[in-house]
């Protein structure tokens, strides 16, 4: 009796007990272009991780990343998502703008998916082309 009164208190106890917190996941990579141009100082780059399951709906952000540009290309891009937010079955890609004194010079043309699963290559290589 004595032992099954213990393993009810652990029980219980064991129930109380709060969820761990999920430690979130990241892709990392670089952004590029073909031309032979270098970027200004006030050039600003965003990328954007998102959610792009719904065809008649806006994507979900899932991270983004803006912020000035400090380098030549390769740009390098850090992004992170709590893995709890992946649902199966749905559709992840990665996006990517480069601005310069607010106006669009390159974005991505293709689709860049992910899975988000671990299997992902690092470092993710995204492609943007001129806006003409």
């Amino acid at each position: 009796m004595k032992r099954l009164s213990i393993l009810a208190v652990a029980a219980l106890l064991g129930a109380c007990q709060s969820p761990q917190p999920t430690a979130n996941a990241s892709l990392d990579g670089e952004v590029f272009y073909l031309q032979r141009l270098a970027l200004p100082p006030s050039a600003t780059l965003g990328v954007s991780l998102q959610d792009v399951s719904l065809a008649d709906a806006p994507a979900v952000v899932l991270d983004e990343q803006k912020g000035p540009v400090k380098s030549q290309v390769p740009l390098p891009f850090h992004l992170s998502f709590d893995p709890a937010q992946i649902k199966p079955g749905h559709r992840y890609s990665v996006s990517a703008r480069i601005e310069i004194n607010g106006k669009l010079m390159f974005i991505t043309t293709e689709h860049h998916a992910v899975q988000l699963d671990g299997s992902d290559p690092q470092p993710l290589k995204i492609r943007v082309d001129a806006v003409r």
